[in-house]
């Protein structure tokens, strides 16, 4: 009955996630795109525990954390760029 609940939570977090690739490519907004990339982020992060849970292993440990340290820093650097349009500000030599 467990392994039924994760599979079908599984397939919601799929669909999740296709719904939040329509959002980033047709999004009003440049903000909307960036808060649907977090989203995508989390939601595989959670898909990933997932599967861990269904497979009964934990090496899929260290791929959950470097995912979650990775959509951090893209969120970081895409809000970034919407805010100031660049991402590594560069000093003049002048």
């Amino acid at each position: 009955m467990m392994e039924k609940v994760l599979l079908v939570s599984l397939m919601l977090f799929m669909i999740a996630v296709a719904l939040l690739l329509y959002r980033v490519i047709k999004g009003p907004s440049m903000p909307d795109r960036a808060i649907a990339l977090d989203t995508i982020g989390v939601n595989l992060i959670s898909s990933i525990a997932i599967v861990s849970i269904v497979l009964k292993t934990k090496a899929f440990l260290e791929a959950i954390l470097i995912l979650g340290i990775l959509a951090f820093i893209g969120t970081i650097a895409f809000s970034k760029y919407i805010e100031r349009g660049v991402i590594v500000e560069r000093k003049s030599s002048r």
